[in-house]
């Protein structure tokens, strides 16, 4: 019952997050296009009512005429639309997620022995939670001290992101040094995660909240806030997609368990920040083409990089049985695929469970090396290759 419970908790967390990460990501994706498709108004009236921008669209059958104010107008309703509860959400969910599947089982999903031999499951437990805290800081310092111009206005992008990418290569190598890779991929995805939530919470919210109450009182605003939020806005743009990569790729065992997975992982984040390159330039009414080539670029080398070596061939060779498949099964996968509880309802422990997953245990075990996780039963590679070729008979 506790497994079964904790699937159903693992399944409507990850539901959760997934429709969160939609809003959130949907909303960021409509406002930079918005932001870059307004036009200066030419009627007198919108003018003279401080538009600064606009511009009509048509949607399900309903013409809409959205206005951006630099400056707040002086009837600005109290009934304002606020975009900060999908960012919340959408962190507060996959954190939830990763103290179910992965804190509270540590010792299984975050510590390899073959990576790093911790102590105790406790401490891999604590570093895990320092990647974010320390990445937050460590970005949110590097905007404080290098983000401004020699104006003192809010600017210098370029040195604030040679400081977040320099970092963010360091924290990839590092926790794939320190965790699972599997983990390290999560981890570093929700570190990112975490700069573009506080970014919110801390900085973007706060600041728009201050503006609007020093309008209200009648006060000219201090330009501060607006630059600051603008800034930290931009840079979550450009973590979006990369953060998308990093969840997603952590289901693949060919990427996380390759010998230098922290160049996978870089190399799939810089992908990410290619094409959203590319959809920001679009939304201008540039075509970036340049930065579709790059990502695409960067993504056929990894596959040509990675791709499996080609076998020598050998002699002919016996058949490979039913009962030796298992016999490895009864030893390295039975601990988690036997009887009622078994993990994801896949059993294991008869022949004609083995024979009715014969097409999952080649993808899992052969080709994406997934399993058993993060080969906590010692599976050998001739027992790999030994079930590749059960699996391959007819």
């Amino acid at each position: 019952m506790d497994i079964y419970l904790f699937d159903w908790a693992s399944l409507l967390l990850r539901w959760l997050h997934v429709i969160t990460v939609i809003a959130w990501i949907g909303a960021s994706f409509y406002f930079v296009w918005l932001d870059n498709h307004l036009v200066k108004p030419g009627a007198a009236d919108l003018q003279a009512k401080g538009v600064d921008g606009e511009l009509w669209a048509v949607h399900g059958g309903g013409f809409y005429n959205p206005q951006k104010y630099m400056v707040a107008p002086s009837n600005l309703p109290q009934d304002l639309h606020w975009f900060y509860w999908e960012s919340y959400w959408t962190w507060m969910s996959g954190f939830a997620l990763f103290v179910v599947l992965y804190l509270f089982n540590a010792g299984q999903m975050l510590v390899d022995p073959r990576v790093y031999a911790w102590g105790a499951p406790w401490q891999a437990v604590c570093v895990a939670l320092g990647f974010l805290a320390v990445g937050w800081l460590v970005y949110d310092i590097a905007c404080r001290a290098l983000g401004r111009t020699a104006d003192g206005n809010i600017g210098n992008d370029g040195r604030v992101m040679a400081v977040v990418v320099a970092f963010v290569i360091f924290a990839s190598w590092l926790a794939c040094e320190l965790f699972a890779g599997r983990a390290a991929f999560l981890i570093v995805g929700a570190m990112l995660a975490t700069m573009m939530t506080a970014n919110v919470a801390h900085w973007i919210i706060p600041g728009q909240k201050k503006v609007i109450a020093q309008m209200r009182a009648g006060q000219q605003p201090d330009p501060i806030y607006g630059q600051r939020g603008k800034q930290r806005s931009v840079h979550n743009t450009y973590f979006g997609l990369p953060v998308l990569i990093a969840m997603l790729s952590n289901h693949y065992g060919m990427l996380y368990q390759h010998p230098h997975n922290w160049v996978v992982l870089c190399v799939l984040m810089a992908a990410g920040i290619a094409i959203r390159i590319f959809f920001v330039k679009r939304h201008k009414g540039v075509n970036s083409w340049g930065a579709v080539a790059l990502a695409l670029a960067l993504l056929a080398g990894l596959i040509v990089w990675m791709a499996p070596k080609p076998q020598p061939v050998v002699a002919a060779v016996a058949p490979v049985t039913l009962a030796q498949v298992q016999a490895i099964s009864t030893q390295r996968c039975l601990a988690c695929h036997m009887g009622e509880v078994a993990q994801k309802g896949v059993r294991l422990d008869s022949a004609e469970a083995l024979t009715a997953h014969k097409a999952a245990i080649y993808q899992q075990v052969v080709v994406q090396r997934a399993m058993p996780l993060n080969n906590a039963t010692g599976l050998t590679e001739d027992e790999r290759t030994l079930m590749g070729r059960w699996a391959k008979q007819p």
